[in-house]
């Protein structure tokens, strides 16, 4: 009988939205897509940042970070980002996933918190996008939305926070 160890991470990120930067927002800006997980949501307000802001897949990639000790968002993504011009938050999960060795990622949750966009038609979809990311099906990919009851920022409009818990495992060394 195989024996696995488990180890379980968390990761956070959070970005605002365009059109509530403390600037006004150029017009390239206000065309941005709203990327989760790889997936756009149609007709949505995009997120600010150097990259694509995907805010579901830097919370992961901060997840896989908490799993191997080796950071990625920051000065690696940077330095991709800015130095390189690679923008795709898929580039800095695919770079996260280099280092876990012999884990495998069992199960992902996550947990998006925003008052806009309305994100239940799109769960899915997104599930669908992040599983084949990191070599899980989409039913290993738990993904819940809230409003905070607009107890923060994000659950009055000004971006999205989300939280991911990464659930790994590896075969048990004697």
């Amino acid at each position: 009988m195989m024996a696995y160890e488990y180890r379980s991470t968390i990761g956070q990120d959070s970005h605002r939205f365009v059109d509530r930067l403390n600037r006004a927002a150029t017009a390239e800006e206000l065309a941005r897509p709203l990327l989760l997980g790889g997936f756009v949501i149609p007709s949505a307000t995009g997120l600010a940042g150097n990259s694509d802001a995907d805010v579901v897949l830097h919370a992961l990639t901060n997840a896989v970070s908490g799993l191997t000790g080796v950071n990625i968002l920051g000065k690696i993504s940077d330095q991709m980002c800015l130095e390189q011009g690679i923008t795709d938050s898929r580039a800095y999960l695919e770079r996260a996933l280099q280092d876990l060795g012999d884990w495998q990622i069992a199960h992902l949750s996550f947990t998006i918190e925003g008052k806009r966009p309305h994100l239940s038609a799109w769960i899915d979809s997104i599930r669908e996008s992040i599983a084949p990311l990191v070599s899980i099906e989409p039913h290993d990919v738990g993904i819940t939305a809230t409003t905070g009851e607009g107890l923060t920022d994000f659950g009055r409009g000004d971006g999205l926070q989300v939280f991911c818990i990464l659930t790994a495992r590896r075969l048990e060394t004697e």
